[in-house]
């Protein structure tokens, strides 16, 4: 064997090992938070913003608060979330964690809507204001009642997501207690699955959840938050890249 082709097979070699070792992969970005902040905003954009940037976004869904912890223990570069920033900072207090609200740096990004998902079955289509109240609070029973068939209405609530239901109960309720007899779901995922297989049922989730397996009906007046990304000081290059897609050519990709 001559010089060059131990030369060739030494550059052969090197550049299998640098791929097998990941040497010179993409630059990665973690962000943390709540299901209506990922489902809304940075799971839908994500291919599109790969391929733009070259950095590969890792989606860590979790909650607020659990977004913001994460946050300060550095395990993400920003936590995502669809409910204030003082509400973030209340839920990391209550897990033991103190944030200090003057080292963050909040972005608003896009705006959660807030829905009423039904079962595909349902003949309802709409709801005022006053309809869906009498509903959530148990003044309202049966579906015929507000155009429906003649079947119980079942009340899907979820344990899991408290900035969701604070807002629904201050805004839609006008602060009326929600009925009691209701059925006990979990987080956003979970308050979907429920009416999906529920013909009766009825549930709030972010209209980014939404899929063909249920039917939305929207809150009228409209309900919505802003989408808030929150970072320790100044966002690093890669999150402002972020920010910059999800707000100019990555928006059409999210789910608002």
């Amino acid at each position: 064997m001559n010089t060059q082709q131990l030369i060739s097979r030494l550059a052969i070699a090197a550049s299998l090992l640098t791929a097998a070792t990941g040497v010179g992969a993409a630059e990665e970005l973690k962000i943390g938070g709540g299901g209506a902040a990922m489902s809304g905003i940075f799971l839908p954009v994500k291919p599109a913003f790969e391929k733009a940037s070259g950095i590969t976004l890792i989606n860590l869904q979790s909650s607020p608060k659990d977004g913001l912890v994460d946050l300060s223990k550095g395990k993400v570069e920003a936590a995502v979330a669809a409910v204030s920033i003082d509400s973030m900072i209340a839920g990391a207090a209550g897990d033991g964690v103190k944030v200090d609200k003057a080292t963050l740096q909040v972005s608003e990004v896009g705006r959660n809507r807030t829905v009423l998902f039904v079962h595909p079955s349902n003949k309802v289509s709409k709801l005022s204001k006053e309809q869906v109240k009498g509903i959530f609070t148990g003044a309202i029973t049966n579906w015929q009642e507000v155009g429906g068939e003649d079947k119980e209405i079942i009340v899907v609530w979820g344990k899991g997501t408290p900035g969701q239901n604070a807002q629904f109960s201050k805004e839609v309720l006008d602060g009326a207690a929600v009925a009691k007899d209701v059925l006990e779901s979990g987080n956003y995922v979970k308050i979907k699955e429920t009416v999906a297989a529920t013909p009766e049922a009825i549930g709030i989730d972010p209209f980014g959840i939404a899929d063909a397996s249920v039917k939305v009906i929207e809150n009228d007046p409209p309900l919505t938050s802003p989408i808030i990304l929150v970072t320790t000081g100044k966002p690093s290059a890669k999150v402002q890249k972020l920010i910059d897609f999800v707000k100019g050519e990555g928006k059409p990709f999210t789910k608002q």
